[in-house]
C-alpha cells in the first residue's frame, strides 16, 4: 500500500480558495510523520475572486486547479482524474474556498450541495475505510459528503455555537475543540481541528494542531502504509 496521502485544495488563498498556513501546514505536518503527499483540485472556475487588501470582489475569474497549483508548486492533479486506489489517506485543509468552489457551504450552509468530484474522493475514502483529516471548515465539506452514508460523525468547528449546531444540521454529531488540539472518531477514521476557525489562533498554535491532527491520521493507517 502506498503511504502517499491525497491533499485535496481549493485555490490559493484563505478567503476564496484553500488558507494558505494551514495548507502548507498540512503538507509539513504529512512529511514529518514519515508519510508522502499529492495535492488535487478540481478543474472548474471559482465561486469568486477576492482583493484581500479590502475584501472587495474583484471582476474576474480563476480557475480553483491552476489557483492551488501555486501551493502544490506544480505537481497537481485534476481531481477528476484521481481515485482514492493509490493513496492511503485524505487530507483537506480549510479556507473559504472548500466553503464556496468545493461546496456551496458558503452560501446555502447546511442545505448545501458538494462538487461531484469532491463528495466522490470523501465517499471513496471513506468507504475503503482510508483515514481523513480534515481542518478548518472542511469538516463542514465531510459532513455533507457523507451525511446520507454515515450520519453521527465526530467532527469539529471549533468552539462556537453557530458552526456546531450547522454540523448538528448536517446529521453530523459535534465537539467543541480549541486550535491545538484535534477530535477523532476512531469508528469512522477521521480527524478533525479547527485551526482558523479560531480568527485570532497563532502560527504556532495552528502548527501544534495540525501536526497532532495528521499524527493522529497516522495512527489510524494499517501497518503496511508506514513501511
Amino acid at each position: 500500500m502506498s503511504n502517499k496521502v491525497l491533499v485535496l485544495l481549493a485555490g490559493s488563498g484563505a478567503k476564496d480558495g484553500s488558507e494558505i498556513r494551514e495548507a502548507v501546514l498540512t503538507l509539513t505536518a504529512i512529511e514529518k510523520a514519515g508519510l508522502s503527499f499529492q495535492c488535487a483540485a478540481p478543474n472548474k472556475d471559482q465561486l469568486d475572486v477576492v482583493n484581500f487588501t479590502d475584501d472587495s470582489q474583484m471582476n474576474e475569474k480563476r480557475n480553483v486547479l491552476i489557483e492551488s497549483a501555486r501551493i502544490a508548486r506544480g505537481d497537481i492533479l485534476d481531481l477528476a482524474s484521481v481515485k482514492m486506489d493509490d493513496y492511503c489517506a485524505l487530507a483537506i485543509p480549510g479556507g473559504f474556498g472548500v466553503a464556496k468552489n468545493l461546496c456551496t457551504f458558503a452560501t446555502e450552509g447546511p442545505k448545501a450541495s458538494v462538487d461531484a468530484d469532491a463528495k466522490r474522493i470523501i465517499q471513496e475514502a471513506f468507504l475503503a475505510k482510508k483515514p481523513i483529516v480534515a481542518i478548518c471548515i472542511a469538516p463542514a465539506l465531510v459532513a455533507l459528503a457523507l451525511q446520507e452514508l454515515k450520519p453521527g460523525i465526530k467532527l469539529t468547528l471549533g468552539q462556537d455555537q453557530g458552526p456546531m449546531d450547522a454540523l448538528k444540521a448536517m446529521a453530523a454529531e459535534p465537539c467543541a475543540c480549541p486550535t491545538k488540539e484535534f477530535t477523532v472518531d476512531e469508528e469512522n477514521k477521521i480527524v478533525s481541528t479547527p485551526a482558523y476557525m479560531h480568527g485570532d489562533s497563532t502560527l504556532v498554535e495552528l502548527d501544534e494542531g495540525i501536526t497532532k491532527a495528521v499524527s493522529a491520521l497516522k495512527q489510524l493507517l494499517p501497518a503496511e502504509a508506514l513501511l
